[in-house]
């Protein structure tokens, strides 16, 4: 499937197999291709919960309507952001780069966030928006299906997962093997609606 196809047949799935488990190379590989998502100065800011604990997962169920599809995807991916990365030493990021390169970026990271919480807030959700989409689209080349959530209660599902205090929570991504396709995508709005050039 190339990505073109991804982006096509990619649904939000709401019925899985229970029952199924995905392997765990495939599992390593879905993360792996997540992680190659791409992010501000590199910072990699989203943070990604990996919960396959049935009893956690039944606590989650239970903050997120009861919606099926927790509990019974193979996985459940929450991507949280952490508010506290562009703190880090700017070799954490960069270490990988020509030295002049480094020169020039690393101190750039923390005045360019450095009391603005809005700003950093917005990124490590930008950051785990794109990683999200990665997996998305990764979890379909490989034959899964997934769900984007945000109907549930945050508060709860943090104080659940112990959510550290310099972490915002994104969303909640379940992945399996569907029992039944999602609904029919809806009409896309219009290009006049929502794309412009140059200037609004």
């Amino acid at each position: 499937m190339n990505v073109k196809e991804a982006i096509e047949a990619r649904r939000s799935v709401k019925h899985f197999d229970p029952d199924y488990v995905i392997p765990e190379p495939e599992l390593a590989e879905l993360l792996r291709l997540t992680k190659l998502a791409p992010s501000s100065f590199n910072m990699q800011n989203y943070r990604i919960l990996v919960v396959r604990d049935p009893e956690i997962r039944q606590q989650i169920r239970a903050a997120a309507w009861d919606q099926p599809q927790v509990t019974d995807a193979s996985v459940l991916f929450i991507f949280c952001g952490d508010l506290k990365a562009h703190q880090e030493a700017p070799s954490t990021y960069w270490s990988h780069a020509p030295q002049e390169v480094q020169d020039i970026i690393g101190p750039m990271i923390q005045p360019f966030y450095e009391g603005k919480d809005r700003l950093i807030r917005d990124e490590a959700i930008r950051s785990s928006a794109l990683a999200g989409m990665t997996l998305m689209l990764a979890a379909k080349d490989m034959g899964y299906d997934s769900c984007p959530m945000i109907g549930f209660d945050g508060d709860k599902v943090s104080e659940i997962i112990n959510l550290p205090e310099d972490f915002t929570l994104s969303f909640m991504i379940p992945v399996g093997k569907k029992t039944q396709s999602g609904w029919n995508r809806g009409e896309r709005l219009p290009d006049d609606k929502i794309v412009a050039f140059d200037r609004f």
